[in-house]
């Protein structure tokens, strides 16, 4: 064999090693669910005008997280209606408005003295109350039992959750624990019932607000999407992909996905090769730095054809220990401060602080065709949950 062709093989054995390589980091991290659809995604078309940026922070509210004594839950509680009063109150958007947090309860967490005191920090203007739920090897008998119950408690004796004017039934967003969405991890774990989108539309559910779940293999195909899935009872992860919710279009399937920003992050990168992923999410060792803000405005998930109204919807487990002083200290204040100054000067950037269900009904408004200034839509099908006060400027 002549030298040449010695380095031709070696040329090629280095290539398929790389190759393997690569796929094995992929794999590491469930990357190949969503890279396809992350690397094949069309730019977010150029606006006219200024681009309006719908800010959402939701939160997987767990008070009992780590299995703590009511002593610590109380705390944790205490804590957050104390110290979000103090931080977001002094910050508002175009509208006057302070940033508005979302508290996915969990349904096998509840505890009437938490709530309350939730629900009074909502009445001041400061956010909204919505819908998580852990379960396990569940049937969809005591799925709907279980979750008309807490619609029914939530909206009753805490003023959460509003009415849909089209059925007259209570209306709630949705996380799903665990990430499980309809059955979607591999190992059938943290849920059981694949029939879970059917389910929650009959129950009153709105839109789901689990995504992105990555690096879990729970992570749908579809990334950085606002879109309508159609459940299929006989298989798990029907909501893998959907119909894109569009201007002139109209509700398909059973519920609508609304996802926040998933990507990869070049500046942070592992053994300064591999790029970290970029999931939303904010705690202590993922801060909300101005870089990310910028990633996640960037990454310009839309309603097709309203590309002027960017959402962009993060999220967080709020009540574990290390990490509130992110989520209620300086990198948090630090990031609205960054929001406030760099996306609102009302010329290139609006800077609108909504809750779950504004996101809804604004995402509905841009369906029907709405345009100009989101704001006017918040309440635009779904109206306020009376736990809200008239106007949310306190």
């Amino acid at each position: 064999m002549s030298m040449l062709s010695v380095a031709f093989c070696i040329v090629v054995l280095l290539a398929v090693l790389g190759i393997l390589c690569v796929w094995l980091v992929l794999r590491s991290r469930n990357m190949q669910i969503w890279m396809r659809s992350y690397l094949t995604r069309p730019q977010r078309p150029q606006a006219t005008g200024p681009v309006h940026v719908l800010f959402c922070f939701v939160d997987h509210f767990e008070p009992m997280w780590g299995r703590a004594d009511p002593v610590v839950q109380r705390q944790r509680v205490d804590r957050w209606c104390s110290d979000y009063r103090k931080m977001a109150g002094r910050h508002r958007d175009a509208d006057g408005r302070h940033p508005q947090h979302g508290f996915f309860y969990p349904e096998e967490e509840y505890v009437e003295e938490h709530l309350t005191k939730i629900a009074a920090l909502c009445a001041d203007g400061f956010g909204e109350i919505e819908i998580h739920l852990h379960h396990d090897d569940d049937t969809p008998e005591n799925f709907c039992l279980s979750m008309r119950r807490f619609c029914n408690t939530l909206h009753e004796k805490h003023g959460a959750l509003s009415r849909d004017p089209r059925s007259g039934g209570l209306a709630f967003a949705f996380i799903h624990g665990n990430w499980s969405l309809d059955n979607s991890r591999a190992d059938g774990r943290w849920c059981g019932i694949n029939n879970e989108l059917i389910l929650l539309r009959e129950l009153g559910c709105y839109a789901d607000f689990t995504l992105p779940s990555a690096p879990s293999d729970t992570q749908t195909s579809t990334v950085n999407a606002i879109y309508y899935a159609t459940d299929d009872p006989a298989r798990p992860k029907s909501h893998d992909r959907g119909e894109p919710v569009r201007v002139g279009g109209s509700a398909v399937g059973d519920l609508m996905i609304v996802q926040g920003p998933l990507a990869l992050n070049w500046r942070s990168r592992r053994f300064g090769i591999i790029p970290r992923i970029e999931n939303s999410d904010v705690r202590r060792s993922c801060p909300p730095t101005p870089e990310r803000v910028d990633a996640w405005i960037r990454t310009g998930i839309h309603v097709e054809g309203r590309p002027e109204w960017v959402f962009v919807k993060i999220h967080t487990h709020g009540t574990q220990e290390g990490d509130m002083d992110t989520l209620l200290g300086e990198p948090v204040d630090a990031m609205h401060s960054y929001l406030e100054s760099a996306y609102n000067d009302g010329r290139n950037y609006v800077l609108h602080y909504v809750t779950a269900r504004e996101v809804y009904n604004i995402i509905k408004a841009a369906e029907a065709g709405k345009q100009g200034d989101p704001a006017q839509w918040r309440d635009f099908i779904l109206p306020r949950p009376s736990h809200m006060p008239a106007t949310s400027v306190s």
